[in-house]
């Protein structure tokens, strides 16, 4: 399936269990004092606090690990799954990533 098809699929399951989910969610580029305006986007927020970064791709490169990173460095969250769902075990496809507040 394609990637929106699992995004809004995931979302619907989400929100059957009582989560608030944001879409699309606004992340301003500061620079020496500069804030610019929608800019960068957080794919998915779920109730505020984790972000979720969704693939479907037959492997994950370490330019999505780096991506995703970055956004999370970027933003106030510090930790969120990137999720590969093109695997044959969904398990095998779930990443967990921490930025460590540094650089």
């Amino acid at each position: 399936m394609l990637e929106s098809a699992y995004e809004l699929c995931l979302a619907h399951d989400l929100r059957a269990i009582g989560l608030r989910i944001e879409f699309q969610k606004a992340l301003p580029l500061r620079y020496r004092g500069l804030e610019l305006d929608c800019v960068y986007r957080l794919d998915r927020v779920v109730e505020g606090k984790l972000v979720l970064e969704l693939k479907a791709v037959e492997e994950l490169l370490p330019l999505h690990r780096a991506q995703f990173l970055s956004s999370l460095r970027m933003s106030n969250y510090r930790v969120g799954p990137l999720i590969n769902f093109n695997v044959p075990m969904l398990r095998k496809g779930i990443h967990r990533l921490v930025h460590n507040g540094t650089g």
